[in-house]
């Protein structure tokens, strides 16, 4: 089992940048693929980006060339890099662990963190 603790969330105006980031305990991090999350209210939750053990990336359409994921397994955190942030971006962002070298649906992560609201403003 993970722990992940998420911080960076806020309130950001429209254009704006934001770095989340998530502390991990536990399980060695090094061997957990890792992704973020978001869900706003009425929405299902929806894999923002997911970076693999060997950290290989992938995103989502509606963030490609705004957000990046990255990861430092001295560290045992991975962070979300927001930018160009629009208010469509409001939502509250989750970090997941996965015992899979890959995963992209949010059953095949078995830990996550509490979340972390983020608020964009037009």
């Amino acid at each position: 089992q993970v722990q992940l603790v998420e911080s960076g969330g806020g309130l950001v105006q429209a254009g704006g940048s934001l770095r989340l980031s998530c502390a991990a305990s536990g399980r060695t991090f090094s061997n957990s693929a890792m992704a973020w999350f978001r869900q706003s209210p009425g929405k299902e939750r929806e894999l923002v980006a997911a970076i693999t053990r060997g950290g290989s990336t992938n995103y989502a359409d509606f963030v490609k060339g705004r957000f990046t994921i990255s990861r430092d397994n001295a560290k045992n955190t991975v962070y979300l890099q927001m930018s160009s942030l629009k208010s469509e971006d409001t939502a509250v962002y989750f970090c997941a662990a996965s015992t899979k070298w890959y995963a992209r649906t949010p059953a095949e992560y078995g830990d996550w963190g509490q979340g972390t609201q983020v608020t964009v403003s037009a």
